[in-house]
């Protein structure tokens, strides 16, 4: 298996291990686990593939009213742990309708459409990866790789399970530049930027809206 193959396949197992759990996360799990299986052994990869072996076991262990009460808890009910990437860099301000935009032309680019989900949740990029597009999906990735550290450390800190899975995605990128390791630390001590003092505050559904999208599932940041 080559690096991009196997790059592709861990995002793609995270973009659906990432998914809001229901029965078809539990029907897709053997499939699933024997890619992950199949999945490089040594490196970065293999940590990648350990991150994602050993979720896959939780997910296999525990009840689905669980694990969905769980990602309730965590994704939709803490707001430093949102999945969403251009919050991190942009918070609600109107700098992140553009952000936004900025992925949905990624997408268009690489014939891949979203249509259920913001553009920007951690899924949804990693799905484009695994679909074909790795090298659009990896730009956009490193371009918020700030914002996906402090997810990470957002999750660990609540010891959820499903930072090995964001720990996966990362283990998939370079290693971080000094610079990117200086704006992981500001975002975390700093969390994202408010709208400036004056200015109406952001709509997101509304700048959305007139992009021609609208997120539905597990709402919005």
């Amino acid at each position: 298996m080559t690096d991009q193959r196997a790059v592709r396949n861990v995002h793609m197992a995270a973009s659906v291990l990432l998914g809001y759990p229901d029965e078809r996360l539990v029907e897709a799990l053997p499939v699933l686990s024997q890619t992950v299986a199949g999945l490089p052994s040594g490196g970065r990869l293999g940590e990648a593939a350990a991150h994602l072996a050993a979720f896959a076991d939780h997910v296999a262990a525990t009840p689905l009213p669980e694990l969905t009460a769980h990602y309730v808890a965590v994704f939709d009910l803490k707001r430093r742990c949102c999945p969403y990437l251009t919050y991190y860099t942009y918070g609600d301000t109107r700098k992140r309708g553009m952000a936004l935009l900025r992925f949905k032309h990624a997408y268009r680019e690489a014939g891949f459409e979203v249509t259920d989900e913001l553009p920007d949740h951690l899924a949804v990029v990693c799905e484009l990866s695994g679909r074909g597009a790795t090298e659009a999906a990896g730009r956009l990735l490193r371009e918020h790789r700030a914002g996906v550290e402090t997810l990470l450390h957002a999750l660990r800190s609540e010891a959820s399970p499903y930072a090995g899975v964001v720990a996966a995605v990362l283990a998939t990128l370079p290693e971080p530049t000094a610079r990117e390791r200086a704006a992981a630390l500001r975002l975390a001590a700093e969390g994202p930027p408010a709208e400036e003092v004056g200015l109406e505050p952001f709509s997101l559904d509304a700048s959305l809206e007139s992009a021609g999208m609208a997120p539905t599932r597990g709402g919005s940041r």
